[in-house]
């Protein structure tokens, strides 16, 4: 909930002149409510309108049983392991 926010102003504005792909680090997330999963799924389709790939990285094992139950999984693109 407090960082929700500046996490949509910062990817906003990389997306204002769009990479190929953004990488969101997530590996310090340890909490993560229904802001944040809203926020991640917006980020996402706007990453998508401007054909760049928003790529979630280091998803906690926290993180992934959120998306499984809320079926938000399916929906961002999640990479652990090595950087895309």
């Amino acid at each position: 909930m407090l960082t929700a926010a500046q996490l949509s102003t910062v990817v906003n504005e990389v997306l204002a002149d769009p990479p190929p792909r953004i990488v969101l680090d997530l590996a310090g997330v340890t909490f993560c409510d229904s802001q944040g999963l809203g926020t991640l799924v917006v980020l996402s389709r706007k990453a998508s309108h401007t054909q760049c790939l928003l790529i979630l990285t280091n998803v906690g094992d926290f993180l992934i049983r959120v998306l499984d139950i809320t079926g938000l999984r399916s929906a961002l693109m999640i990479r652990n392991g090595a950087t895309p």
